[in-house]
């Protein structure tokens, strides 16, 4: 076996009941839940475990509640002693991976993503923008068609997901122009996502910059695991640049990518996803076909991992 990262999934994840077994079976788990809740103000527990599922939706929810059943999943994972070579996470997922290298507190990040959630709620009114998924073009194609309808509108790739999936997002006169223009450029499917704002993209420059004032505030520590970040595909350098690249994230395309092709490059043949879902994990997959992929995400999953470490 090479080298293993820790992957952690990002907004759309979630779902009620998300690391209930867990919490169940590890303290520490459970742990998290009660700092989360009393660093928000709210039941967290109550929320991941009950719901109701539209309130678990809503973004300034959603994103706090996915970094604490997140993290709670890893804080089994690593009681068993386990620890990666390194980490990233998707969007929202990246503050998972920080919490896990040191870098931020769990309280700070927990914090910081309800507040992220807001700003990007409200940035853009709803019904202006969203986003779409395109399958089965390149990122040149997606990006050339993204500039050719910019007289009906902006659209932009926000997402590039892995080969032949790229996510573009916009306002919705120019995401449906666009749509139209990828299908006839040979596109096997555009698909309109179910969500709110148009996330990653310059239309969400102001609320980067409100991130900005929050991040200022808070202590960055040295990362203890090395982490990769979205808004450059590339490894972290030193942590003096976290928070200018949290900040970037908002309104620049994620390169998931880029993120699994380096780190496959310095080694890593082991990816663990370790939060709600696999979607990370199919991503990887199509990324990197020989890459051994598995996910822990409740107490069946957890024990496959561990065995398949040797951690039993």
């Amino acid at each position: 076996m090479g080298k293993i990262a820790f992957v952690f999934p990002g907004q759309g994840a979630q779902y009620v009941g998300m690391a209930r077994d867990i919490a169940k079976n590890y303290p520490q788990a459970a742990a998290v839940f009660e700092e989360a809740g009393d660093r928000l103000g709210y039941d967290m527990k109550k929320l991941v475990f009950e719901g109701p599922e539209d309130l678990l939706k809503i973004t300034r929810f959603t994103q706090p509640a996915i970094l604490t059943a997140s993290r709670a999943i890893c804080m089994a994972v690593e009681t068993a002693g386990v620890v990666p070579d390194c980490t990233a996470g998707l969007s929202l997922g990246e503050y998972t991976a920080h919490v896990l290298s040191g870098s931020i507190g769990f309280g700070d990040a927990v914090a910081l993503v309800e507040k992220r959630g807001s700003y990007m709620q409200d940035e853009v009114p709803e019904g202006v923008g969203g986003m779409s998924a395109v399958l089965g073009l390149d990122e040149n194609t997606v990006g050339e068609v993204c500039f050719a309808v910019a007289d009906i509108g902006y659209a932009a790739c926000a997402n590039y997901n892995c080969p032949g999936q790229i996510v573009i997002s916009g306002e919705l006169a120019a995401l449906a122009a666009a749509g139209d223009m990828l299908l006839a450029r040979g596109a096997k499917r555009v698909i309109p996502l179910a969500v709110s704002a148009p996330f990653h993209c310059m239309m969400l420059q102001g609320a980067g910059e409100k991130l900005k004032a929050e991040l200022d505030k808070i202590e960055i520590g040295d990362m203890k695991i090395p982490v990769y970040a979205n808004a450059t595909g590339d490894i972290i350098n030193n942590s003096g640049e976290i928070r200018d690249l949290l900040v970037r994230q908002v309104s620049s395309t994620v390169k998931w990518t880029n993120i699994i092709m380096n780190m496959t490059s310095a080694g890593v043949d082991t990816f663990i996803e370790i939060g709600p879902g696999k979607v990370l994990g199919g991503l990887i997959k199509k990324t990197n076909r020989d890459a051994c992929v598995m996910n822990a995400e409740d107490m069946e999953s957890l024990a496959q991992v561990l065995e398949f470490l040797g951690k039993v």
